[in-house]
């Protein structure tokens, strides 16, 4: 198993979907939600994945695909 940390920026429009959710369930991927500040205009969460390469390659494509932006924690480490 490898572990991501990530940085989660949601446009207003998908502040209330169950994105995280639904991308933990597609892309079989195990999230950690580490810190979170949401507002009415905007949703930023710092999460950490775990799961195969594989899954978390396709968890990424499937939040840019929503439209969340996804950056990396700085010092990101990623461990097999």
């Amino acid at each position: 198993m490898a572990k991501k940390q990530v940085t989660l920026i949601f446009p207003q429009h998908l502040i209330k979907e169950p994105v995280v959710y639904t991308m933990s369930k597609e892309c079989d991927v195990m999230p950690n939600i580490r810190r979170a500040k949401v507002t009415e205009t905007v949703g930023e969460v710092m999460l950490e994945l775990e799961g195969s390469e594989e899954n978390l390659k396709r968890a990424v494509a499937f939040l840019e695909k929503k439209g969340v932006k996804v950056e990396p924690v700085v010092g990101d480490v990623v461990s097999s």
